[in-house]
């Protein structure tokens, strides 16, 4: 689990293809300290699982399924991406929660400069939008971000200078790619209300059986 909170970027260095999915070798651009064998680390927000560590790189599997639904694949030797090492019981959860499992890509379409911050604009498909809410929360390649408002076909976010500073968003260029994670509790709702309506409607109609119910049809 992780909280969105960035603590710092990271370059690429190689990507090694491994028949259909992948390893990727990772610089911390900041003392990140060595990492640890199987400890996981958001990589643009998309939960990794460290396999191999030396003092100024980690090595992190990527899977068929990763690489399909994120914009790893697509990452370059020299790409910047932001990091976070995974949170600890009793740390601060400045941000909000984030699992790292990404929901999908949504696209930057437009930016404008808001005083000393930048509200930056993006699309992103139905399957994503269903669960973003004006004033959520929302994780854009791993950072936890307030979403300002909300239309048909995507969202706003407020940048300020400290997380454009500390993370790749201020790099961004229109029509770049990033990988979104919508907040965990919205997911559960819903699945816990469509279960609900399902049981109801599947009783629906149904008649309790007591003791007329019984007398009716022979049985008492």
């Amino acid at each position: 689990m992780f909280t969105g909170l960035i603590e710092g970027t990271g370059t690429l260095q190689r990507t090694e293809r491994r028949g259909p999915d992948a390893q990727m070798v990772i610089r911390p651009d900041f003392r990140m300290g060595t990492a640890v064998l199987g400890e996981s680390i958001t990589v643009d927000g998309v939960c990794l699982t460290v396999i191999d560590s030396q003092r100024e790189v980690f090595t992190a599997d990527v899977s068929v399924e990763t690489l399909g639904r994120t914009t790893l694949g697509g990452k370059a030797p020299g790409s910047r991406m932001n990091l976070e090492r995974a949170l600890r019981l009793g740390d601060r959860l400045g941000g909000h929660l984030v699992t790292g499992h990404i929901d999908g890509i949504g696209v930057i379409k437009e930016r404008k400069p808001e005083g000393r911050s930048q509200r930056l604009f993006f699309e992103a498909p139905p399957e994503i939008m269903r669960y973003v809410i004006e004033k959520g929360s929302i994780a854009v390649n791993g950072v936890s971000l307030t979403v300002n408002g909300v239309s048909s076909g995507g969202f706003d976010v407020n940048i300020v200078p400290h997380t454009g500073l500390m993370t790749t968003l201020d790099n961004l260029q229109i029509g770049a790619e990033v990988n979104i994670e919508t907040d965990l509790i919205g997911k559960y709702i819903e699945k816990m209300v469509r279960s609900r309506e399902s049981s109801e409607e599947k009783n629906r109609g149904k008649r309790d059986i007591n003791l007329d119910f019984l007398k009716q049809h022979g049985f008492a």
